[in-house]
């Protein structure tokens, strides 16, 4: 068979799935449409919360709804096409969307992880210089960050993309995955993936050093910080703590993913990773952030009683009653 390149054959690709049994199919796509619900009511709720709340108009929070939005979009990428593809007997997906999934995908969890650092620096100026907090974290300096993050993000995205669209694939167009990722594209190259795997590396390595550097040097000087006060150390503590837990999370994940060497991977973990990365992580940190966060949980308590109130029309003859919002104008730092 003479080879060529992908998009001269291929009008689509088909995947495997995550089962071939149509009673597991069921309970998978009720299980990913019970959490896809729970992403966008948890992300949507913090956005809101911080919007209306005005105690929350600060650059940790402002970063915060940052992230709940990334979140929504990143897991909105993934599972709602996951769930269409539990319905069919055949799960497929156009070239040109396999590219475009892979782009927003890739594009997001790099975004997320210089978001995640940018939050760490935040944290870092709160603490440890409270009294120049104002002054540095200035709203033009926190927007600068964020789109410092999606260019950075989509920018590695679009390099990876554009060099594994470039291999030439002509044995098969089924991929062992339920979703386009770089890995299994690579088990279906015809060409020679190593320079492919050694970029993968040199970026990300290069994304998770610069990411990883700034978050422990941070957390070093944060910590320095709280065990040099007499008081307070716990409300400290207490700020960090979310933070933490969504850095561990995510970069843990992330390095299972695909700082590894072709060796190390494995059929069935690859596909339980990666449930974990694209469709557990984007619903868990609203939780994170709401569950462990007392500034968040007194401004959700805040919002009810203010806000979502009935109130009776004077002058009814019957009570009518209606939901009474007011949306405050946001205030930046």
């Amino acid at each position: 068979m003479r080879k060529s390149n992908l998009t001269k054959i291929y009008t689509e690709f088909i995947f495997t799935g995550l089962t071939d049994n149509p009673d597991l199919k069921i309970l998978l796509f009720l299980a990913f449409l019970i959490i896809y619900v729970i992403a966008i009511l948890g992300n949507v709720g913090i956005i809101a919360t911080i919007q209306l709340e005005s105690g929350l108009n600060t650059p940790m929070y402002f970063f915060v709804s940052q992230l709940a939005m990334l979140d929504l979009f990143y897991t909105s990428i993934i599972t709602p096409n996951t769930l269409i593809n539990l319905t069919r007997k055949e799960q497929s997906i156009t070239i040109a969307g396999c590219a475009t999934q892979l782009l927003l995908f890739g594009g997001s969890a790099s975004t997320e992880s210089y978001l995640l650092a940018a939050m760490a620096y935040d944290r870092f100026v709160a603490i440890c210089q409270p009294l120049l907090y104002a002054t540095i974290m200035s709203s033009r300096l926190c927007k600068l960050l964020v789109g410092g993050a999606y260019f950075a993000g989509f920018l590695n995205s679009a390099i990876h993309i554009s060099l594994t669209f470039a291999l030439k694939y002509w044995k098969s167009n089924v991929i062992d995955h339920f979703y386009c990722d770089i890995p299994p594209l690579f088990k279906l190259a015809c060409s020679n993936t190593f320079l492919n795997r050694v970029i993968i590396f040199i970026f990300g390595g290069f994304t998770a050093a610069i990411c990883m550097s700034t978050i422990l040097y941070s957390y070093i000087n944060i910590l320095i910080a709280i065990l040099g006060i007499q008081s307070g150390r716990s409300k400290a503590f207490s700020t960090c703590a979310s933070h933490l837990t969504c850095v561990s999370i995510f970069y843990g994940s992330l390095i299972l993913a695909y700082l590894r060497t072709p060796s190390a991977y494995l059929h069935i973990n690859d596909k339980i990773i990666s449930v974990f990365y694209a469709v557990i992580i984007p619903t868990i940190n609203p939780m994170i952030y709401s569950l462990r966060n007392t500034e968040v949980k007194v401004a959700v308590s805040k919002i009810i009683n203010k806000y979502c109130f009935f109130k009776s029309v004077k002058g009814a003859t019957n009570m009518f009653v209606q939901p009474y919002f007011t949306m405050p104008k946001m205030k930046y730092s």
